[in-house]
């Protein structure tokens, strides 16, 4: 979150997860680099777009060069005279490329549909109505987790997040309808994931703290493991279908 919308991003994310023991410690290293960021505490709210059969995200748990996906993104339980983020993201080679637009809720679809009223950014909302068009999309699945976020201090476009209670929903499909759901992960508790976003190479100090306290990469997606532990476990047919698209 930022006093300034920023429509587009090119940046690396990296993810890790960690333990209660390593967070502790992770913060009391990093302390002296960085500083809470502008909005410290929020819930991020998310909706996400995909075809009838979910091919986006088989698509993207394959782990190809390239893969995108859109969604429509909230800071907390919006209302009528809020704003909301329809974001399209696409990452190839490691690298994540971000576009968006805001409108109001009661926007979204229309924007979705190709109708620009008062558009901030047009070019931005062509590739939205466009993606969304050509694959037929539609919401599939909320998820919504708290975040703890923290910039650099020498460097402001580093930012370290860290997301606790990761939950999920598949039904009641609107932003406005509350940031409730189920866990996507049984051990949530026991977990915290934290991400770190840079433009270009990770900083030395960085590098360092996360080889001493032993933290590792991980390769994460909430949708993903939202779609492999709850909608495809769920859904009989899907769940044949995937296994035929995978032989």
């Amino acid at each position: 979150m930022s006093t300034q919308i920023q429509t587009n991003f090119k940046r690396y994310e990296k993810k890790f997860f960690l333990t209660r023991e390593q967070y502790r410690l992770f913060l009391k290293k990093i302390d002296s680099f960085v500083k809470a960021d502008a909005f410290p505490h929020y819930t991020i709210c998310n909706l996400y777009y995909d075809t009838d059969n979910f091919a986006l995200i088989r698509a993207s748990i394959e782990k190809p060069v390239y893969k995108e996906k859109m969604r429509v993104r909230s800071y907390g339980t919006p209302t009528e005279s809020d704003k909301v983020f329809v974001e399209l993201k696409k990452k190839y080679e490691g690298v994540v490329y971000k576009r968006r637009v805001t409108t109001p809720p009661a926007f979204v679809e229309p924007l979705l549909s190709g109708f620009r009223r008062g558009d901030e950014n047009p070019q931005i909302s062509k590739e939205l109505a466009y993606f969304n068009r050509f694959y037929r999309l539609q919401p599939k699945a909320f998820i919504a987790y708290d975040r703890q976020a923290f910039q650099g201090i020498e460097n402001k476009e580093l930012r370290i997040t860290f997301d606790t209670k990761l939950r999920y929903r598949l039904e009641n499909l609107d932003l406005r309808n509350g940031d409730y759901g189920e866990p996507i992960l049984n051990d949530d508790e026991d977990k915290i994931l934290m991400e770190i976003k840079i433009p270009g190479t990770c900083p030395l100090w960085l590098s360092r703290i996360l080889s001493e306290l032993k933290i590792h990469s991980s390769s994460f997606s909430k949708y993903g493991t939202c779609y492999k532990e709850h909608i495809l476990k769920n859904n009989t047919k899907l769940f044949a279908k995937e296994m035929r698209y995978s032989a």
